[in-house]
């Protein structure tokens, strides 16, 4: 995403430094489009891959026809999108792959992990079990990749005899804390490998800078996590897995299908809205930056961390960013990937999570705006 950003820089230097009204609005309208349209459509929102591709392959349409994408651009975005699923850092072993294969695992060995999960939780309790797994995966999630991390916390969710609103809830909260940690280190996600990049530091520098607010926001995840499951009980009796797992080998390869339609579809709508990045977004001072930054819940956080940081910048600048990204991705199913492995493997849908999403992240933006701005 980083390469195709620069490509898009220089060819906006060159053709259309100005914002160009007419694209603006035309790419506003597909942003609308997208934030609104599964709310209201109840197709939409159980076709969200589907949609999301059409909608980020309409940007690229519009940006090609206003001669903002040539072809060089357009294929390095059709490259990313076809591969980004599949490689990650260089490594080629992507979220499909791993999708698929913690499918396949849990697939066959499903009985014997969800006995010693449900034994567990019974030992600690559901509000600490829901504590200690949020909080444990994520301080993890950096070093052993959100990807891995996701996969390993939707089985969790998905192992455990609860209600559905409780999952959904258990979903939402714990993948706050995993989409938290995971920025850590350039090995965790795609945002602080181009953070990472872009500011030429080293490995430990997010954690020096964003690793006093990210624990907290782990612990206040997870906090609310345990919160939310006190009115809950487990319901199956001790030592049986009393779960209707109810998965197929077919199952599991749409979903890994799915997954990657999903993370290919977000990598066209992030690239096709790059030059609303350019001409608007790169020019915000740090408080209006950090609030418009919501916009991180539906659109790829690592288009935005390439448009928004580069050296230069303050501390506060950087930190502010980089934690209203963080916390913007978890409001909405696309704006992460535990989101989006969770809503898949538990059948969640946008405006489920955002029931709990929306809100929850928007009192831990308002928490960290005073302490980043006003203490």
């Amino acid at each position: 995403m980083s390469q195709l950003f620069e490509l898009v820089v220089e060819r906006i230097n060159e053709v259309s430094p100005q914002p160009k009204p007419e694209i603006s609005l035309a790419l506003g309208l597909i942003l609308v489009l997208v934030l609104v349209l599964p709310f209201i459509s109840r197709k939409v929102e159980e076709n969200l891959e589907p949609f999301f591709f059409v909608m980020g392959t309409l940007g690229v349409i519009v940006n090609t026809v206003f001669n903002i994408f040539d072809k060089k651009i357009v294929w390095v975005l059709a490259k990313t999108a076809a591969t980004s699923p599949l490689v990650i850092s260089g490594v080629p072993i992507g979220i499909t792959q791993v999708v698929f294969l913690a499918g396949l695992v849990f697939l066959y060995y499903h009985e014997r992990i969800y006995n010693g999960l449900l034994s567990a939780a019974r030992r600690l309790g559901l509000p600490l079990f829901a504590f200690v797994i949020s909080f444990t995966l994520g301080s993890i999630a950096s070093i052993i990749s959100v990807i891995v991390t996701a996969v390993i916390l939707a089985e969790i969710v998905v192992g455990l005899p609860i209600p559905r609103e409780a999952k959904t809830k258990f979903a939402v909260y714990s993948a706050f804390a995993v989409g938290l940690g995971a920025a850590l280190t350039p090995v965790g996600e795609p945002l602080s490998t181009i953070a990472i990049s872009k500011l030429g530091e080293g490995f430990t520098y997010l954690i020096r800078i964003i690793g006093v607010e990210v624990f907290a926001g782990i612990f206040i995840a997870s906090l609310a996590n345990a919160f939310a499951m006190r009115k809950y009980s487990m319901t199956s009796g001790e030592g049986e897995a009393e779960v209707s797992y109810g998965e197929t080998l077919r199952g599991v390869t749409l979903r890994a299908v799915r997954v990657y339609i999903f993370v290919a579809a977000l990598e066209l709508l992030g690239g096709s809205l790059t030059p609303i990045t350019v001409w608007y977004f790169s020019k915000l001072g740090p408080h209006h930056l950090y609030w418009l930054n919501t916009i991180s819940a539906i659109v790829d956080n690592a288009t935005l961390t390439a448009a928004e940081i580069y050296k230069g910048l303050s501390e506060l600048q950087i930190k502010s960013a980089l934690i209203s990204l963080l916390i913007s991705g978890g409001m909405l199913i696309p704006g992460n990937v535990p989101n989006i492995v969770m809503a898949g493997r538990l059948r969640i849908r946008m405006a489920e999570w955002a029931r709990y999403g929306v809100p929850f992240g928007l009192a831990l933006l308002l928490l960290f705006y005073v302490i980043l701005f006003h203490l």
